[in-house]
């Protein structure tokens, strides 16, 4: 029999009391049942709170309580997790199916396999059957590095012990911690230890952090140009094709099953 290893997912919230359930909802319904749920709350005041007591006999581990941004609240549910397998379920997104994280523990069963990802949706916030943006990924391959590719940070899934090898999330970068993240992991271990699954995995409402406004876009870019001169994969060059290579997400395209 296939060792089938138990995930967890760590949902960070703040004030998203008009997504909190429909992620809620995508978690309860999935049909793979080995998991660990763990929502980070950063002292929600609008109702979020209330709205995740609902759920609390169905999530392992919630916390409320302040943080320093996202990445900190990540960092928290990082050190609180006990599953062989970590990925995230941010307060805005769903998975694709009920039978999204069933894939995904089948793409654990080789040892070998330290990382997982996907395809990911970029769905309208009104209307979450209107797809925006369809971001389609490739195998990895370090030579891609430089032309500004990298997985779709949602549909990211890794080992737990990878914590103890790379640490955390790095919080001074308030933004792009998620693509320094990735780079870390992409560059630490072996090319082979990656696998693409061609299928979308994760739904995300637009509107996030990192494109919610001009001066939040001009944040991103500058960290991530520093993370590219800091992980030594390129210069300005890489972090224009990382920005142009959206224009083609943007085509749509029908989803995968």
């Amino acid at each position: 029999m296939m060792h089938l290893p138990k995930i967890s997912i760590i949902t960070a919230t703040y004030n998203n009391k008009n997504t909190i359930e429909d992620t809620l909802h995508s978690l309860l319904t999935q049909t793979y049942k080995n998991l660990e749920l763990i929502i980070i709350d950063g002292a929600s005041s609008d109702g979020t709170l209330e709205i995740i007591e609902q759920y609390k006999n169905q999530v392992d581990i919630i916390v409320s309580e302040k943080d320093k941004g996202v990445y900190d609240a990540l960092n928290k549910g990082l050190k609180l997790a006990n599953g062989e397998v970590i990925g995230f379920l941010h307060a805005d997104d769903t998975f694709y199916t009920t039978n999204t994280l069933a894939l995904i523990a089948s793409a654990f069963t080789s040892d070998g396999t330290i990382a997982v990802y996907g395809d990911l949706l970029y769905v309208d916030r009104n209307e979450p059957a209107k797809v925006i943006r369809y971001w389609r990924s490739k195998s990895f391959a370090v030579n891609l590095l430089q032309n500004g590719w990298m997985p779709a940070h949602p549909t990211l899934f890794f080992r737990r012990r990878v914590i103890s090898e790379i640490g955390l999330f790095d919080t001074q970068y308030q933004i792009a911690a998620d693509y320094d993240y990735m780079l870390r992991m992409l560059l630490f271990y072996p090319s082979s230890s990656f696998r693409y699954i061609p299928s979308v995995i994760t739904c995300m409402k637009v509107g996030g952090k990192s494109n919610r406004s001009i001066k939040n876009i001009l944040q991103k870019m500058k960290e991530d140009y520093l993370i590219i001169k800091k992980h030594n994969i390129g210069g300005i060059c890489t972090l224009l094709l990382k920005n142009i290579t959206k224009l083609s997400q943007l085509i749509r395209k029908k989803p995968i099953a």
